[in-house]
């Protein structure tokens, strides 16, 4: 693509932030980066090219509202990148819950995980 195609039409991230203040701390910081690196934020799935769900998993209520939100984004868009707290918890069985309760998710991280997300 030229550089001119690239400019007019950015990559578009959808990003949805559940949580707490320190969630949304990484959210921002997510975001910066994205937009530094060229990409246009979107708070809706409408035309993105992937959706980024920052999750939160400290309590039951929480737990299901982000695993409802990773799977609203599978269902409108498909192609969903999960981080946050969610992303770092384990089942029984030591499975990460996320990848068990949506398996086509195409990544998972914790918390505080740009690095992470930018891969």
């Amino acid at each position: 693509m030229s550089s001119d195609t690239n400019l007019s039409n950015p990559p578009k991230v959808g990003f949805v932030s559940l949580g707490c203040p320190k969630a949304l701390v990484d959210s921002e910081q997510i975001i910066t980066q994205l937009r530094a690196e060229g990409y246009s934020i979107s708070g809706t799935y409408d035309g993105a090219d992937l959706v980024v769900v920052n999750t939160c998993g400290f309590i039951d209520e929480a737990v299901q509202e982000s695993l409802d939100a990773i799977g609203e984004a599978l269902t409108e868009n498909g192609k969903v990148i999960v981080t946050g707290c969610l992303g770092a918890k384990k089942d029984a069985a030591g499975h990460d819950i996320v990848s068990a309760v949506h398996p086509k998710v195409l990544a998972v991280t914790g918390p505080h995980a740009l690095g992470e997300v930018m891969q």
